[in-house]
């Protein structure tokens, strides 16, 4: 087709496409940033690269995992304002777009196609500073996120977040899933528990969880974040057996389309990191060279 005066990537996204979201796709397959009046271009009306597959090399998604924040302090595991801001700053500014894990499910499954550069934001736990310092960043930026909660935590005070507050995250794009009941270890056994003991406890952190998480928020829950990253063939056994579609660790890594679904690498971002820390866990692309 040819370009109107009045067409952009956006509007013509939302006429073809059914989505105005993806005017990445026409985007990429012409390898343009931006249109031109009278430019001829192609509008592709299904994936054309799932997978991201090319004669170089494959996509690869980085899945980023955040805990605390803070507006003064930082340390390992908390993150200031302005380094979270300033990261998300950098994601928009060169290129990345933040997609859901839906998104992410997808390319997996190998269903959908995604940007080149697409990137996932997790945040563990459930702490008050998820709605107070990063829930703000997020909107700004008009980014997704998945926020994994474990509900045992979930209490209301002054450093944990409370079902209100989840719920008007829930409703402007944060999607919430699960991080156990409790926070154990879903791979070791506690002290001279039997395997019995184990066995039922672990159906406990799954079970509980995910059924306060489906009261609290009307929601179907499909994924996990494995507390401390720990897992066994036994607990996928299990998520598999209860309708999980994916499980995420804390190995540093990043995911291409035939990563196993519930061994997923995420890497953590800690409140140390420089920029150029930040920007050595965005991997979106491996060479077969």
């Amino acid at each position: 087709m040819i370009v109107q005066p009045k067409d952009t990537l956006t509007s013509l996204a939302g006429k073809y496409l059914h989505d105005a979201s993806k005017g990445w796709v026409i985007a990429e397959f012409n390898e343009v940033n931006e249109l031109k009046p009278g430019q001829a271009i192609i509008i592709p009306l299904r994936p054309y690269n799932r997978g991201g597959l090319s004669p170089n090399g494959y996509q690869t998604v980085p899945v980023l995992c955040y805990h605390k924040f803070s507006k003064t302090i930082s340390d390992r595991m908390t993150v200031r304002a302005k380094d979270f801001e300033g990261q998300m700053r950098f994601l928009r500014e060169n290129g990345y777009h933040v997609i859901s894990l839906d998104q992410l499910f997808g390319f997996l499954t190998f269903k959908n196609q995604i940007p080149k550069k697409s990137v996932v934001i997790t945040i563990d736990d459930g702490w008050r500073s998820t709605y107070d310092i990063a829930y703000p960043i997020l909107k700004q930026y008009n980014y997704p996120a998945t926020l994994f909660v474990y509900t045992n935590l979930i209490t209301g005070n002054s450093k944990t977040l409370s079902w209100d507050l989840i719920r008007v995250m829930y409703r402007n794009g944060i999607d919430m899933e699960c991080h156990t009941k409790t926070h154990r270890s879903l791979h070791w056994k506690r002290g001279d528990e039997s395997f019995r003991q184990y066995f039922d406890a672990v159906q406990a952190e799954l079970n509980e969880s995910t059924r306060v998480l489906k009261k609290k928020l009307n929601k179907e829950i499909h994924y996990l974040a494995y507390p401390y990253g720990d897992t066994s063939h036994l607990v996928i056994a299990l998520l598999k057996e209860k309708g999980f579609r994916a499980a995420l660790t804390v190995k540093r890594g990043t995911n291409p389309f035939f990563q196993n679904r519930y061994r997923l690498y995420r890497s953590m971002i800690y409140g140390n990191y420089t920029l150029n820390d930040f920007k050595r866990n965005l991997k979106v692309f491996a060479s077969f060279r």
